[in-house]
């Protein structure tokens, strides 16, 4: 039977990237959705509030629990929108909105000036009878940016961002990939990559 793990967020989207990424390497794991409260995300960085979302969902389920915090950063930006990535165009979370305030405001800004990474931070907490055990690793994808959006996959910012070093020189956003494509290349993957062993502690 597969140990449970479950995944800190509300987002959907995130819920089935992870499945389909853990899948991958640990069969043996089942994550599901986090159907609790949702604690409010005061850290500074991604790895503070994927913390105090992993340690939440562990202690309102008893069960270990990872979160990621992710966002894009842009290089002439100086890093941002960075944490702040599901709210810069307000607290509604609205994507899109997201999406195009961060174009305009990159709408005098050509190549090779678009440069920009996708982070993605997980913390693992796993409650036990003494201290709990708590991990948090991180990965980057690096790419510059798109002056439009192009294509109907992914989610977020994944339709204006082309990723460096794509086989045959394409040029294609991650909206344009397929799922597989980006659960094998993704900064969640890369990630995920670093935090597979250290989940032989479950």
């Amino acid at each position: 039977m597969a140990r449970q793990v479950v995944l800190a967020t509300h987002n959907p989207h995130k819920v089935e990237e992870f499945q389909a990424i853990v899948a991958a390497t640990r069969p043996d794991l089942e994550v599901i959705g986090y159907d609790g409260p949702e604690p409010v995300e005061d850290g500074t960085t991604f790895a503070e509030n994927a913390l105090i979302k992993a340690r939440a969902a562990a202690a309102h389920t008893g069960l270990p629990a990872l979160a990621d915090d992710s966002g894009i950063c842009v290089d002439v930006l100086g890093g941002a929108p960075g944490v702040f990535s599901a709210y810069w165009a307000g607290h509604a979370k609205d994507a899109s909105a997201n999406l195009s305030l961060l174009l305009d405001q990159l709408s005098d800004i050509h190549d090779p000036h678009r440069s920009a990474q996708f982070v993605s931070t997980i913390a693992l907490v796993a409650p036990g009878s003494g201290n709990a055990v708590e991990h948090v690793v991180e990965g980057v994808w690096r790419g510059r940016l798109a002056p439009a959006a192009s294509g109907g996959g992914g989610f977020g910012y994944d339709p204006i961002f082309i990723p460096d070093a794509q086989p045959d020189g394409a040029e294609r956003t991650v909206g344009e990939w397929s799922a597989a494509e980006k659960n094998a290349a993704s900064h969640r993957a890369r990630a995920f990559h670093e935090l597979a062993p250290l989940l032989a502690d479950l």
